[in-house]
């Protein structure tokens, strides 16, 4: 008997270590692809940079293909991890100027993937594949009659194909019933939708949703079917904006008549590192699990220098879509199965390097070295030089442990144009306790892959307080971050919860509030979260530095209500109660 208890016990500490050694893997947003660089040249007036946006994410036998806009090319990966480039120019020679496939529509019919991209051409082909782990495509029709600008292939469940497009601050979305066969139209094309920015706060044009000398655009149309219903998303106000989002109507059948969802827009990200979740993907997993992949927003060198983002998304109990964005270019798990609450993907990892001390090897002008700590994609440090002898100290300000760590280049004149071949980052991250004493902790010197936005989960966490990037090889330019993003949990206590939270609503203009708290003496950030009940408190908003807050995304005739929590390098301190704003 004791030598059976003795071999349980030892088996028991032998699937343990196993499973120590096989950590779930995560992802961080912004996605680490190689972005191409922008393919037009007036496009790069302030300097060439990485640009792409309007991505769909299909699963495809087995694997999960990514297309974007103007990358000569998409993605393919096992696990939305770890993605593949696979080179492909879709269009033919009297369709390229400068661009390529642009916005594109994918679908999966049968055994068949379909894709094509934005037109307003009549002789525009639809491409198809049954292999396109590798550039293995034809044409499926050469001149597809409907020339749409951001489409959107739906095949519902009885057979039937409908298209759905539209990108303008004039016109409508529209929807096409498709013969799958041919894919002439059926019927005349329907209008399924305006924007109403008079009503919907968040879909006024402008950083600050306050420009009135635009109308709003409406573009990038999705439609997903759940439980009987149809969900028609878009894209609004602008690509370029903080608030870019996806709003949803809610129809009985693809052609609508559709009503507008209480919780809008579903998907939205205006504060934090990246900000912006608009012109999106809806889709799920080999799960079952729902995902909403996005543009998000740089718009420093170009007001079209964008990245993606990848968000889990989902619908409740009442059949409401949502998307969850808090803490969303923080560390998450990757499932491995079917998840009950999105909110547990989140790892906990806290950022450690907010704002905190930074040593560099040389500044460039302005481009000053807290840049890359201050929680924007926009503003970068850059050195000197691209140079190997370049680097970036950051101080933890206390030993910490560390998990991972996100490091995000800027394209600092950069020289290239398009997608390039054979590009890399080399870099060695070393750590310290004392800041004199170095030890390796990521070497990536002999690193022959486009990573930029590398992101590196510990094999082992480690205990540290300074962290240290050298430079060895630039894929293009000069040593340049936009963010150098260090995630863990430090020792002590997390912040207090937040105290006298006012919301002021005035009759004057119903959508906007402005919202005022008490700091807290612990806090790093705030976290903000609104719904229109207080059990679907589903928008967020992450706020550094500011213990105030103008939200503009109100529709006029409904309560909200509001909740807050402030967070720190040791966690999250607890939610105030759900107040109401009328």
């Amino acid at each position: 008997m004791r030598k059976k208890s003795l071999l349980l016990l030892l088996g028991f500490w032998l699937a343990m270590g196993a499973r120590a050694q096989t950590a779930p893997k995560t992802w961080c947003n912004p996605m680490n692809l190689d972005y191409g660089f922008t393919p037009i040249p007036n496009f790069s007036e302030w300097g060439r940079h990485r640009a792409t946006a309007d991505p769909v994410i299909q699963l495809f036998k087995g694997n999960y293909y990514l297309f974007s806009t103007n990358q000569w090319g998409y993605w393919v990966s096992p696990d939305m991890i770890d993605w593949r480039f696979v080179p492909r120019k879709f269009l033919k020679p009297w369709h390229q100027v400068y661009d390529e496939l642009c916005a594109p529509a994918v679908l999966s019919m049968g055994d068949t993937m379909l894709v094509l991209g934005s037109t307003y051409s009549k002789n525009f082909p639809v491409w198809m594949s049954t292999d396109p782990r590798k550039d293995n495509w034809k044409e499926a029709v050469d001149s597809f009659e409907v020339g749409a600008w951001d489409p959107a292939f739906f095949l519902d469940d009885d057979g039937r194909l409908y298209l759905y497009f539209g990108s303008s601050n004039t016109f409508p979305l529209y929807a096409q019933e498709i013969d799958r066969k041919t894919f002439a139209p059926i019927g005349i094309r329907k209008e399924i939708l305006r924007l109403n920015d008079a009503l919907h706060g968040w879909e006024r044009f402008g950083e600050h949703n306050d420009n009135t000398f635009l109308n709003p655009f409406t573009e990038g149309a999705w439609m997903n079917k759940h439980n009987g219903k149809y969900y028609l998303q878009y894209g609004a106000p602008g690509t370029e904006f903080s608030g870019y989002g996806d709003g949803v109507y809610v129809g009985e059948g693809p052609l609508g008549p559709f009503r507008y969802q209480d919780h809008n827009p579903f998907s939205y990200k205006p504060g934090g590192f990246m900000r912006g979740a608009g012109h999106g993907a809806s889709f799920q997993d080999s799960h079952g699990n729902w995902w909403h992949v996005s543009t998000g927003v740089v718009s420093v060198k170009n007001n079209f220098e964008r990245r993606l983002g990848l968000w889990p998304a989902g619908f409740d109990r009442d059949d409401v879509m949502y998307c969850q964005t808090a803490y969303g270019d923080y560390p998450h798990y990757m499932p491995t199965g079917k998840w009950n609450d999105a909110r547990t993907l989140f790892t906990g990892w806290m950022l450690l390097n907010y704002n905190k001390p930074v040593q560099v090897s040389s500044t460039l002008g302005g481009y000053l070295p807290n840049n890359a700590v201050d929680e924007d994609i926009k503003t970068y440090w850059s050195a000197r030089t691209g140079n190997k002898d370049e680097w970036i100290q950051t101080d933890l300000g206390e030993p910490s442990t560390v998990y991972a760590v996100q490091i995000n280049y800027a394209d600092q004149d950069a020289d290239i144009l398009g997608k390039a071949d054979g590009i890399y980052h080399q870099y060695r991250l070393l750590h310290s306790t004392d800041g004199k004493t170095w030890q390796i902790l990521v070497d990536k010197s002999q690193n022959r892959k486009d990573v930029p936005h590398d992101y590196i989960q510990l094999d082992k966490p480690v205990k540290t307080r300074y962290l240290k990037l050298q430079n060895v090889h630039m894929a293009a330019g000069k040593f340049a971050l936009s963010g150098f993003r260090v995630f863990g949990k430090a020792d002590g206590v997390m912040p207090d919860t937040v105290k006298q939270l006012i919301v002021l609503r005035g009759e004057s203009e119903r959508r906007n509030a402005w919202l005022k708290w008490q700091p807290v003496d612990e806090a790093t950030g705030y976290t903000i979260y609104v719904g229109t009940r207080p059990d679907k408190m589903y928008t967020s908003i992450q706020v550094y530095g500011k213990n105030e807050y103008y939200f503009r995304a109100m529709d006029t005739d409904k309560p909200y209500y509001f909740q807050i929590e402030a967070f720190n390098e040791r966690g999250i301190g607890k939610r105030t109660t759900p107040q109401r704003a009328e």
